[in-house]
């Protein structure tokens, strides 16, 4: 038997402010200080909530640990 995981992966895009400081792996308060630090993206006003794009929290975090995404090479099927 596996030993459950501390916090499942978001299947969701966007993601509230408690999500997306579990989705970085920090609490949120230490969330508040990189958003204040500029290390995040800005939320995204959607109605009355504030959402983080899953995907510019991506970029964000390999920037911030040097990751750079590799091109994809681009393959015959892409045109099909």
């Amino acid at each position: 038997m596996t030993a459950p995981r501390a916090i499942e992966p978001p299947v969701k895009r966007m993601l509230s402010r408690v999500e997306a400081a579990a989705y970085c792996g920090v609490s949120p308060s230490t969330f508040d200080k990189m958003q204040k630090d500029g290390l995040t993206p800005p939320p995204l006003k959607v109605y009355a909530r504030n959402l983080f794009d899953r995907h510019k929290l991506d970029a964000a975090l390999d920037a911030l640990s040097g990751t750079v995404a590799e091109p994809v090479e681009p393959n015959e099927w892409d045109a099909i």
